[in-house]
């Protein structure tokens, strides 16, 4: 009888991590390259670091939400954005393992989420400037301000909304999320 070897490969790496996070775990490389029987260079060969890894896990959750949102979301122009914009933030204020990993090191969360060099505020960022820009291209929007400007104000609104608990102490809330709704679609000049 012939024994099958397998190997590992960054893809198994990335989902034994992503299935950490999502329970809660700490995601230490040294013990992942262990758990994986790799070594800690190649494990770092693939990966880079950790906070790499982690923007790449947060990623993987964010931008299938972001694509479900423009694909449920009826409408266009600015109730279409809005909508969007609800659908997705309202589903990751809900969202367990990330209220978890915000509360086990609020610092570090804050900074993989929040920061202007993390991968999925850069990210996040930038697909909504695409949406932003697909809309005033098909005619529906006209923004009274510059694109790029304006995707960075509605994330940073969204934060403020998502993360209000660490930032300022206030548990976020539904109702603050329908307020910064309601700021977006003023910046985004529509009607309230």
């Amino acid at each position: 009888m012939t024994e099958q070897i397998t190997k590992t490969t960054p893809l198994d790496a990335f989902r034994r991590a992503r299935r950490m996070w999502l329970k809660g775990e700490k995601i230490s490389l040294a013990a992942l390259a262990d758990d994986l029987h790799i070594g800690r260079a190649t494990l770092f060969r693939w990966v880079g670091n950790r906070d790499l890894l982690i923007g790449e896990i947060l990623w993987s959750l964010y931008e299938p939400l972001y694509k479900e949102a423009r694909a449920q979301t009826p409408g266009h122009g600015v109730d279409y954005v809005v909508g969007v914009f609800r659908h997705i933030n309202m589903t990751i204020l809900h969202f367990s393992p990330l209220r978890k990993f915000l509360h086990q090191d609020p610092e570090y969360a804050l900074k993989m989420l929040t920061s202007s060099h993390s991968t999925l505020h850069a990210r996040t960022v930038e697909v909504n400037t695409h949406l932003l820009k697909d809309e005033v291209r098909a005619g529906h929007l006209s923004p009274p301000m510059n694109i790029q400007s304006l995707s960075y104000f509605m994330v940073r609104i969204a934060e403020s909304c998502l993360y209000s608990d660490i930032i300022g102490g206030r548990e976020p809330r539904d109702e603050e999320l329908e307020d910064a709704c309601t700021a977006v679609r003023i910046l985004l000049g529509g009607k309230v």
